[in-house]
């Protein structure tokens, strides 16, 4: 990987990195926009994948996506540099918060910025989310799953049972398996 784009890649994720608030899945709009749509450094079939891929393995799913973006773009030492580049204005943010959070907190313009901010995370959410269903193959099979998913969800935030999202995804690849192999079986 030339110099350049080892610079390029970590200025791109540093930017990502400072400008991502709520976590990874608020990232994961700048991430496409970045990387499919401006750079076109990958597909947005592979996209997809790669955020699949991400939300399944351990560990925060922005470092998940940064070293497998950083890999794919720029091999061994594009993942390090994706990965560090990303990670870099979190820990300097959460450090320097660290230092001085009871006395920040108590500012009233902070506690209303912070407010804010929350807003805006559900709308990048949200956003990420439609944007993954436009992109997505709609197969009978892929829709059914996800409204089953929902429909889960939905009744256990209603009847206040807590199941963690690891579960539909575990259930959901079970799922996946089975019906592959049934179909590889009959044909």
């Amino acid at each position: 990987m030339r110099e350049q784009n080892k610079l390029d890649l970590f200025f791109t994720m540093l930017k990502i990195g400072i400008f991502t608030f709520g976590g990874g899945y608020a990232m994961i709009a700048l991430l496409e926009n970045e990387f499919v749509n401006k750079k076109k450094w990958i597909k947005n079939e592979e996209f997809m994948d790669m955020i699949a891929v991400s939300e399944s393995t351990p560990g925060p799913i922005s470092v998940n996506c940064a070293t497998y973006l950083g890999y794919r773009v720029g091999g061994y030492w594009g993942a390090v540099v994706a990965t560090m580049g990303v990670v870099i204005p979190s820990f300097v943010i959460i450090f320097v918060i660290s230092l001085f959070f009871e006395t920040f907190m108590k500012i009233r313009l902070i506690k209303a910025a912070f407010r804010g901010i929350q807003v805006c995370m559900v709308y990048l959410i949200a956003r990420a989310g439609i944007r993954m269903f436009k992109n997505l193959k709609k197969t009978r099979f892929q829709l059914i799953v996800m409204l089953l998913v929902c429909l889960c969800m939905v009744v256990g935030s209603i009847l206040s049972i807590q199941i963690s999202s690891v579960w539909y995804i575990i259930i959901s690849g079970v799922v996946g398996v089975v019906i592959q192999s049934v179909k590889m079986t009959h044909t």
